[in-house]
């Protein structure tokens, strides 16, 4: 006789859950916008909760802090980040190194503050924000060196000359998004160029990391 009313117990919990899950994506969603017409110091938790027309007290509910609250905006933009550039796991490599470095343009196109807050590291030098970027860095260099060497776990010379590529990748990306005057396809071709020259880098320092093909044809 017990059993159903087990059953009956976990049903409540679940549809419980699943409205938790959304009415937090949704604050997340929101915070999106906030964030990205006003700096952090400038907005403060009274503020949030009115332009996000709910109580304070479900900020606090689900995120702790105004802090807490920020964190999980920045990681949920960097999912999004590393989702565009992580595309078309199923495609030839070559093909996919293109559409890595495509969807990571794509994304820093549109949604711009975001971007700037991911590879700035957000509000001033905070570490856990310094370990969020750096996590998708790697994520980045795991997804190119799968593309160019069939295999994301890489000598540490090559994975430093990755990570100076994606280094200049941020820098050079950051000030597009702020002038405009290549198109997107324009400024993919240069960054696969421009990596094209790493990998043969790592070639000649190291002939156990031999360039692929298309970088031999770059050259």
């Amino acid at each position: 006789m017990n059993m159903p009313h087990q059953r009956a117990a976990v049903r409540p919990r679940t549809r419980g859950t699943e409205r938790s899950v959304a009415r937090r994506a949704e604050l997340i969603a929101i915070g999106r916008k906030l964030f990205a017409d006003t700096s952090y110091d400038a907005l403060s938790m009274d503020d949030i909760a009115r332009q996000a027309h709910v109580a304070k007290g479900l900020i606090y509910y689900y995120f702790q802090s105004k802090r807490g609250y920020y964190l999980a905006i920045i990681q949920d933009s960097v999912a999004d980040l590393v989702t565009s550039a992580a595309g078309g796991l199923g495609t030839p490599a070559v093909d996919r190194v293109h559409r890595t470095i495509d969807g990571y343009l794509r994304y820093a196109e549109h949604h711009q503050a975001a971007y700037r807050t991911i590879v700035s590291g957000g509000v001033g030098f905070d570490a856990e924000v310094h370990a969020i970027r750096d996590g998708v860095r790697e994520a980045i260099i795991a997804t190119i060196a799968d593309g160019a060497y069939g295999r994301s776990d890489i000598a540490p010379l090559a994975r430093m000359a990755l990570l100076s590529w994606v280094c200049s990748v941020e820098g050079a990306t950051l000030d597009w998004i702020d002038r405009p005057q290549l198109s997107r396809d324009t400024m993919r071709l240069l960054l696969v160029k421009t990596l094209g020259g790493v990998l043969r880098a790592v070639e000649e320092l190291d002939p156990s990391y031999p360039a692929p093909q298309p970088a031999r044809r770059d050259g």
